[in-house]
């Protein structure tokens, strides 16, 4: 629900405290009472993040240097990657908070709505609702033809499994020979707007990211198969591709805020 395992670990010990002053005996139903508290404590966390104004889009910027940022801890990016998966993250930080506790609560852990509505502070109905307008953005509300993606996921996969490799000619096996790449000001190391031609010549500068590729995952971006990277669980870069005839031709890393937020993301079925 919050993204973040530091936020996760407070919300617990939040509810914690408040079973710690409540009269344990009164408590019926100890497992409902602990998931409604932290519920509602995680959906008081989100609405303060809406309220302030916080934007952790820019809090996870990461260049290709030669360490990482001190907030990322690659143990607990692999807990978040295998637990939730990056993709979905990101995906449920475009949604309001309460579409995405509803989300959560009914379409993750199978809790019905009629205990959802007053974590909420819905109707059952309306609590309902917010489930589905928020698993139509996680799913896509227009799925291209699953052929369509089949066939471009088997690209972008085989191009994401070179690059976590540091496979020099299994990148250039994916692209074609004369591939166009252009990066937005913010993705580039300069600060200025890149643009690269050619596969041998792309493909070198990419394998300078492969220490990166742990944050990337595959996701419907605008409609079609393409790359996020998302350190924390915050949308840092998003990849898109052109496609054709199982080569890719042309790609544009988006990093600029503003940009990020105009995309339209779903996650991937397996």
């Amino acid at each position: 629900m919050l993204g973040s395992l530091s936020d996760a670990d407070d919300a617990v010990q939040e509810t914690w405290l408040r079973l710690n002053r409540s009269d344990a005996d009164e408590i019926e139903n100890l497992k409902k009472w602990l998931t409604t508290v932290v519920a509602r404590v995680s959906l008081d966390a989100l609405r303060s993040r809406k309220a302030h104004h916080e934007e952790p889009l820019d809090a996870f910027i990461i260049q290709p240097t030669a360490s990482n940022d001190a907030q990322t801890n690659p143990e607990e990016e692999a807990v978040i990657a295998d637990s939730v998966g990056l993709a979905l993250l990101v995906v449920l930080d475009t949604l309001a908070p309460a579409e995405r506790v509803a989300f959560v609560l009914h379409d993750v852990f199978d809790i019905p709505f009629d205990e959802i509505a007053p974590i909420v502070g819905r109707s059952p109905e309306a609590a309902r609702q917010l489930a589905s307008r928020a698993r139509r953005r996680v799913r896509g509300a227009e799925q291209i033809p699953d052929s369509e993606i089949n066939a471009q996921r088997t690209v972008v996969d085989a191009f994401l499994r070179a690059l976590r490799a540091g496979d020099f000619e299994g990148l250039v096996a994916v692209l074609d020979p004369d591939v166009v790449f252009r990066a937005d000001a913010a993705a580039g190391v300069s600060g200025s707007p890149t643009e690269i031609r050619g596969a041998r010549k792309w493909a070198r500068g990419a394998l300078a990211f492969s220490g990166f590729a742990q944050y990337v995952q595959p996701a419907l971006v605008n409609g079609a198969v393409g790359l996020v990277m998302a350190p924390g669980g915050r949308l840092s870069r998003a990849l898109t591709f052109t496609i054709t005839n199982g080569k890719i031709i042309q790609v544009e890393v988006i990093a600029e805020p503003d940009r990020l937020r105009t995309l339209d993301l779903a996650v991937l079925t397996d």
